[in-house]
């Protein structure tokens, strides 16, 4: 964490968190003074380095904020007189976003899973068992000779056979665990057992849909999310929809200098996961790639190119601020 703070007309301060910075540079490419300079990037994703990702120079910084607009990953804060530079209406401002539709998540898990940043977490209440299967089960007594066959095979665990060395017992049927599946019914061997499963024999059957349904909430924790588009991708209910910071592509020299994965230094530091290693070399990803060019920096053999056409970023009304800010293009 690097904080600068520098007063005078106006309390200005700077602070980096570099739990958000991706090591891109993009800061480094538009500062006025050249004040900001990369770390070993690649030393410190593998673990081997802890360090940040940028340092700052304090005798030549201007303490102007341009690094922190036109950082998109939001590593970058700037304040002034205690307000956030997000806050004013004369800064720059980033367009992109994620947004998750609520109405239309089934709650799957699918995005958590696959999100590389860990920026996302569903909170989901199942519905219960019973509210979703339908039938009847009844034991005779009379023909239950307690062996326990049918709660050792039950695999809703909805059976409990109590024996004892006298011959006599006590058999029970939980039904809220019960899913009526009759693999109880098949194994008795004294046929004491009888069990229907309306599920099964009439398929869609009258159940109270609103207890049979999955809730939830979704949550996005946006300041790690950097719209790179998986949870986009994967989603089966097409209920996510992702505006990436920039238009634009990424390629790669079909070279042997390439020595994937003897190196996968791009693959290393990527924050989108957008690198594999196949047949020997790195392959890259662009549906999910978002043009950040950490890879670019790393790469032994510079054998990466990022070209950015295109950038969400509004409202620029100075015209050196723009040409500052054009240099991410």
């Amino acid at each position: 964490m690097i904080n600068i703070q520098k007063e005078g007309n106006q309390k200005r301060e700077l602070t980096h968190n570099n739990e958000q910075c991706i090591g891109c540079g993009i800061c480094k490419e538009t500062c006025p003074t050249s004040a900001l300079n990369l770390g070993p990037i690649l030393p410190i994703a593998r673990g081997i380095i802890k360090m940040d990702n940028i340092n700052i120079n304090l005798d030549t910084c201007a303490m102007c904020g341009i690094c922190a607009t036109s950082c998109p990953f939001g590593a970058l804060e700037f304040k002034i007189d205690g307000k956030s530079i997000k806050e004013i209406d004369e800064y720059p401002t980033w367009t992109h976003y994620t947004k998750i539709i609520n109405e239309e998540c089934i709650y799957c898990q699918t995005c958590q899973t696959i999100c590389p940043q860990d920026t996302i977490t569903i909170l989901r209440n199942l519905p219960e068992r019973k509210n979703l299967v339908s039938g009847e089960i009844e034991i005779n007594e009379e023909e239950c000779i307690h062996c326990g066959i049918c709660a050792e095979l039950c695999p809703g665990e909805a059976i409990s056979v109590i024996q004892n060395p006298y011959g006599e017992g006590e058999i029970k049927v939980y039904t809220d665990d019960c899913v009526y599946c009759l693999v109880c019914k098949r194994a008795c061997p004294t046929n004491a057992i009888k069990a229907v499963c309306r599920s099964c024999s009439y398929g869609d059957y009258d159940i109270n849909k609103e207890n049979a349904l999955t809730t939830g909430q979704t949550l996005l924790n946006f300041n790690n999310c950097v719209s790179c588009g998986w949870c986009e991708k994967v989603c089966p209910k097409n209920a996510i929809d992702i505006v990436k910071p920039f238009v634009g592509t990424i390629t790669k020299k079909e070279s042997e200098e390439c020595q994937g994965e003897g190196c996968h230094a791009c693959k290393d530091v990527c924050p989108c996961n957008a690198v594999k290693i196949i047949d020997g070399t790195s392959v890259f990803d662009s549906s999910v790639c978002v043009l950040c060019g950490t890879c670019v920096n790393v790469c032994p053999k510079k054998l990466i190119t990022v070209n950015r056409t295109e950038m969400n970023l509004e409202n620029i009304k100075s015209n050196s601020w723009k040409a500052q800010l054009n240099k991410i293009l």
